[in-house]
């Protein structure tokens, strides 16, 4: 009996085979449809991985371009003078008032005009209609006279040095600025006074790699200058515990010359300074004769006398003693003669007699703080040590050094701070 034909007139054998052609065909179609499929999504991640070139991006070119235009005044609205010496720093307004709400504040904000209590004088109703009607002429005649001396302004600023408050505005215009130990504290403090959060800790990261020494004698120096600011007293009992450890290195540097008397005084009397006493001695030796030739009209031996007593000659050897500090005839005969006599029979010599002078304390520690000491100018801030008279008057050849330097590293970025 013959077979029935299939659907399309084709015989069932025929049908099966076009059947399993077209699915082979068919299954053969998903199997290049997935492998192009996969070849796509690795091309899309290729893709991604390529720059977009519908973004450019020149931010040294901005950076160089915004640097130059504090730099030209003619171009700037702003003008601050900085310091006792009253330097000029020209900045723009706008550009400090978007990155600092602080100088937002200073610049933009207008006083509250103030209410005048006496009464004015009465005026007849004629002068009073002239005047008012004439107003807006003159407003108009004003603006148009004197549009850039309205809008030029001239803020002084006595808290920062001129150094550091320039690096303040360049980092502002730029979002980047060279950090250098001399005026690290400085500009550290200025970030933290005008609210640029992200400049302030870079400058406290910066603090506690680039402390070397190299570098102490400098932020110490620094550090004098803005011992009122919290971020200072917060740091600087970090320099002075590395001083602690590196006291020989520390005191036969040459900047250490430079460091105002009485730090001087409180490196010597740190219970904690790992250095001999010969080096103290050589030291404040130094350092006297270095401020003696800046003011000849002081003896080296007053200069000296200010050190004598954080210096335990008793332990310098006998021979050293005879050689070296004895033949000098800065100190005296007495000092001497008891730290001999203590070296051969310490039981013969009264402890009170080797440093007559010497502040002694059993159990405290020594650490860093704040006194102000009143001298013949005013109230003065200054590093001091706490529990001692470190203070030195101007009296009886009382001396202050003068500050120090060195190179730095350098930061940048583009966020502003905020107060």
């Amino acid at each position: 009996m013959p077979e029935a034909a299939g659907p399309s007139g084709l015989g069932p054998g025929t049908s099966a085979a076009l059947g399993a052609t077209l699915g082979a065909s068919l299954g053969a179609g998903l199997a290049d449809g997935a492998g192009v499929s996969g070849l796509g999504g690795e091309g899309a991640a290729a893709l991604s991985d390529e720059p977009d070139l519908n973004i450019f991006e020149n931010k040294s070119g901005l950076a160089e371009d915004m640097k130059f235009l504090a730099s030209m005044p003619e171009l700037c609205d702003v003008t601050f003078m900085v310091g006792e010496s009253r330097e000029p720093v020209c900045a723009v307004k706008a550009v400090l008032a978007a990155r600092s709400k602080v100088f937002h504040k200073m610049l933009y904000q207008a006083p509250s005009p103030q209410r005048k209590k006496d009464s004015a004088p009465k005026e007849n109703k004629l002068r009073l209609f002239l005047k008012r009607s004439s107003e807006p002429l003159l407003n108009l005649q004003n603006a148009a006279q004197q549009p850039a001396s309205s809008q030029h302004q001239t803020v002084h600023v006595e808290e920062f040095e001129p150094d550091v408050f320039r690096q303040l505005i360049e980092y502002i215009h730029t979002g980047c600025v060279t950090l250098q130990p001399r005026t690290l504290l400085g500009v550290m403090n200025a970030a933290d006074f005008y609210g640029l959060d992200e400049l302030r800790r870079a400058c406290a990261g910066f603090v506690q790699c680039c402390i070397n020494v190299d570098t102490v004698c400098a932020l110490l120096a620094s550090a004098e200058r803005y011992i009122q600011y919290k971020c200072t007293k917060n740091l600087v009992q970090k320099v002075l515990e590395f001083v602690d450890e590196h006291g020989n290195e520390v005191l036969n540097l040459g900047s250490f010359t430079l460091l105002p008397q009485h730090v001087v005084r409180l490196i010597l009397s740190r219970e904690d300074l790992r250095a001999d006493e010969f080096t103290k001695f050589q030291a404040a030796l130094m350092w006297g004769k270095k401020y003696c030739d800046s003011n000849s009209h002081i003896s080296l031996k007053e200069v000296i006398g200010n050190f004598i007593e954080f210096i335990q000659f008793h332990k310098i050897p006998a021979n050293v003693l005879m050689r070296e500090v004895h033949p000098l005839n800065l100190v005296s005969a007495s000092i001497i003669m008891n730290a001999l006599a203590y070296q051969a029979d310490p039981t013969s010599v009264d402890p009170g007699k080797l440093s007559p002078n010497r502040v002694r304390r059993s159990g405290q520690g020594r650490s860093m703080s704040v006194q102000s000491s009143l001298d013949p100018c005013g109230s003065n801030t200054t590093l001091s040590s706490s529990g001692s008279s470190e203070m030195i008057s101007s009296e009886g050849g009382g001396a202050s050094g003068g500050a120090a330097s060195n190179s730095g590293n350098k930061h940048s970025g583009t966020g502003s701070g905020n107060s």
